[in-house]
C-alpha cells in the first residue's frame, strides 16, 4: 500500500470487519487515524480499541470535535482534537492535516476522546426530543449540563482524563451536535418527539444514526458495572418503545434528589 495515512471513517458497525479484512495486508508502521464515533455493543469498546486488537503494533489516532460536515464543506471555521498516546504522530498529524477553516489540537486520551465523542450523539437526540416537545431552554441546559456529568462518569471509570470532557471532543462536540439540524442524532431525537419509531426515525433521516446503538451500549456497561446513567436508560426507553417521549422526561424530573456531582 503506498501511503502514509489511512483514514477510517466508517459507521461504527463497519469498524470489526473492516479491521479484520484490512489487518493481514496492513503495511508495517503505516498509521491510522479513526474517525468513528460509538461504542461497539458486542465489545463495549471504543473503535480504536477494535482496530488496535488487530493491529496491536500500528500507530494510531482517533479524530473528533465539532465536525459538522455540511459546515466543514462550506470552508466555515471550526476546530478538532487529534487523540494518540504517540505524541509524535499526533504533532505531526497536526501539521499536515491543519487547513485555513480548520484548526487542529492534540491530547494524549484517544480511549476519553472517543468515549465522549460517542455519548454526545446520545445526548444529542435527547436534546432533539426535548426541543421537539417545546421545554425550553432552562429543560435543554438542566439536560445537556447532566448530560455532560453522565458523559464524564463513563469517561472516568474507563481510565479517562477529566481534561477531555471539558475540551474540543467533550463539551464542544456536545454543544454543536445538541443544537444543530444540521446534526443527524439531534433530528433524529425531534422525530422520536413527533412520535416516530425508531425504525421510522432512522428511514426519514437516510443516514447512519450512531445515538441509538452507543445509548445501548452504554447502558449494557452500566448494568454490568452498576453506573447510573438515567439519560441513557430513557434514551433506550423511548426507543425500544416502552416509554412515550413525555413520559421519558416525567422520569428523569420524578428521580429522588440528590447532589449536584460531576463525577470526578
Amino acid at each position: 500500500m503506498d501511503a502514509d495515512l489511512v483514514v477510517s471513517a466508517v459507521a461504527m458497525a463497519g469498524v470489526p470487519a473492516l479491521a479484520e479484512r484490512l489487518a493481514p495486508n496492513w503495511p508495517e508502521g503505516l498509521p491510522l487515524l479513526s474517525c468513528s464515533k460509538g461504542i461497539d455493543p458486542l465489545g463495549l469498546c471504543s473503535a480504536s480499541q477494535l482496530w488496535e486488537r488487530q493491529l496491536p503494533s500500528t500507530p494510531m489516532g482517533a479524530l473528533s470535535g465539532p465536525n459538522l460536515a455540511a459546515e466543514l464543506a462550506k470552508g466555515l471555521p471550526a476546530a478538532s482534537v487529534i487523540a494518540s498516546r504517540d505524541q509524535e504522530l499526533a504533532r505531526r498529524l497536526q501539521r499536515e492535516l491543519k487547513a485555513p477553516h480548520l484548526r487542529l489540537y492534540t491530547n494524549q486520551d484517544p480511549l476519553g476522546t472517543e468515549i465522549a465523542g460517542a455519548l454526545k450523539n446520545v445526548m444529542a437526540i435527547a436534546a432533539g426530543v426535548s426541543d421537539g416537545l417545546g421545554l425550553g431552554a432552562n429543560a435543554k441546559a438542566s439536560l445537556l449540563c447532566r448530560g455532560l456529568a453522565e458523559t464524564g462518569l463513563v469517561l472516568k471509570a474507563l481510565g479517562g482524563l477529566p481534561s477531555t470532557l471539558y475540551g474540543l471532543a467533550g463539551l464542544g462536540d456536545l454543544l454543536a451536535t445538541a443544537n444543530s439540524p444540521l446534526s443527524r442524532n439531534y433530528r433524529f431525537g425531534l422525530l422520536l418527539a413527533e412520535g416516530a419509531s425508531e425504525a421510522e426515525a432512522r428511514h426519514q433521516i437516510q443516514a447512519t444514526v450512531e445515538g441509538p446503538d452507543t445509548a445501548r451500549a452504554a447502558l449494557k456497561l452500566a448494568n454490568r458495572e452498576g453506573w447510573s446513567l438515567p439519560i441513557c436508560r430513557q434514551v433506550v426507553a423511548l426507543l425500544e418503545g416502552n416509554l412515550t417521549a413525555p413520559a421519558t422526561v416525567r422520569a428523569l424530573m420524578e428521580r429522588d434528589p440528590r447532589p449536584e456531582d460531576l463525577q470526578w
